[in-house]
C-alpha cells in the first residue's frame, strides 16, 4: 500500500524513525489516511521525546556544579547514560527495521497508546 508521499507504508513508517521526532512529526502531520504509517510515526515522536527528556535529565545531575555531589552523580550517572545512549540507538535501528518489515511493533506502554490513539 502507498503513502501519501508516494512511497511504499513501510519505507515511511521505517523513515518515520530516522532523525527522532522530527521525521515522526513530518509524516505524522503530512499523512492523514494511513493508520500504518501513522502509528509509526506517533510512535517514533513520543518515543524519542521521551528519551531526549531523560538525556537532558541525566545532563542537569551530572552537570551540578556541586564539589562532591556533583562529582559523585557523574561518577554514578555516566554508564546509565551511556546504557541510555545504547538504548536509543539500538531502539532506532529495531524499530525501522520492525517498520521496513510491516509489523506493528508496540513498544510496552507507549505503543499501547499510540494504537488507541491511531484508532479512535
Amino acid at each position: 500500500m502507498k503513502s501519501i508521499f508516494g512511497l511504499k507504508e513501510t519505507t515511511v513508517a521505517a523513515l518515520s524513525y530516522l532523525f527522532g521526532p522530527l521525521t515522526g512529526i513530518v509524516a505524522l502531520v503530512l499523512e492523514r489516511e494511513n493508520k500504518f504509517v501513522r502509528f509509526h510515526a506517533l510512535q517514533s515522536t513520543l518515543w524519542f521525546l521521551l528519551m531526549w527528556i531523560v538525556f537532558w535529565v541525566l545532563g542537569i545531575f551530572t552537570g551540578l556544579p556541586i564539589p562532591v555531589v556533583g562529582g559523585i552523580l557523574r561518577f554514578v550517572l555516566a554508564p546509565v547514560g551511556w546504557a541510555w545512549w545504547l538504548l536509543f540507538l539500538g531502539s532506532r535501528l529495531f524499530l525501522m527495521l520492525q517498520g521496513i518489515l510491516g509489523k506493528e511493533f508496540k513498544i510496552p506502554i507507549l505503543g499501547d497508546v499510540v494504537w488507541n490513539q491511531i484508532n479512535k
